[in-house]
């Protein structure tokens, strides 16, 4: 999606806040061969966000990696009675912001200090949600904890967009659960079920987009028409 948003001509920036590295190694970088990245920016008062941000050749998007080095951080922000855990990625993050059209965090599939980092930071959510049950429970914890950041933290914290993935619509349970969301969330979902493709985890392993590796492919063309969706507000 951020490489979409930049075929759009817009200035993007990817933070990876998963210590899994998966947005990282999405654009073709090694999670081992970095120097610094996210932990290091999160967790040393001198290291700025400008340190450690790449920029990705072909789209232009702009990257911050990180690997899985990034789980000790919670930990560390968690054990920090003076940085206040919860609002360094904000406070790293604001001298770039009036720089760039969109600040896209990947956050781990937890609910821990790095994912309310990115919440605090944040001025919308966009939730990808599987067609399945279990995460469609999911989105049910989440919102809880999005209710909380709104309150304690970020009042101006809103849902941008719940987006279905990994839909097959061969199977009745996946339709059932995309119907619950038509149901339910009509005012924030973007109805374009992204389907299972095998490309999609293809383009992953070659550092590319998907418009790059298969600008032709199905899940090409749906991303582009997402992009169009949130870029139009």
């Amino acid at each position: 999606m951020g490489a979409a948003l930049a075929a759009r001509g817009r200035k993007v920036l990817l933070v990876d806040l998963d210590p899994q590295g998966h947005l990282t190694l999405s654009f073709g970088i090694d999670p081992l061969s970095l120097k610094q990245h996210a932990y290091h920016m999160l967790i040393d008062d001198a290291v700025s966000i400008g340190d450690v941000l790449l920029y990705h050749s072909d789209s232009g998007v702009g990257v911050v990696p990180t690997n899985l080095d990034l789980s000790g951080a919670e930990i560390e922000l968690q054990n920090d009675p003076i940085g206040g855990g919860n609002q360094v990625l904000r406070s790293k993050i604001a001298p770039i912001r009036d720089r760039v059209d969109y600040i896209i965090i990947d956050c781990p599939p937890s609910l821990g200090l790095l994912t309310i980092n990115a919440l605090v930071a944040a001025d919308g959510v966009i939730i990808p949600v599987q067609t399945q049950y279990l995460a469609y429970h999911g989105l049910q914890l989440l919102q809880r904890t999005i209710t909380k950041v709104q309150k304690r933290a970020n009042p101006g914290l809103i849902v941008s967009a719940i987006i279905p993935t990994l839909y097959d619509s061969r199977a009745k349970h996946h339709s059932e659960v995309l119907g619950e969301l038509r149901a339910n969330y009509q005012s924030v979902l973007i109805d374009i079920p992204i389907p299972i493709r095998v490309a999609l985890a293809d383009a992953m392993v070659a550092g590319m987009s998907i418009d790059e590796y298969d600008s032709s492919s199905d899940v090409a063309k749906l991303y582009k028409q997402i992009a169009e969706v949130i870029d139009h507000g």
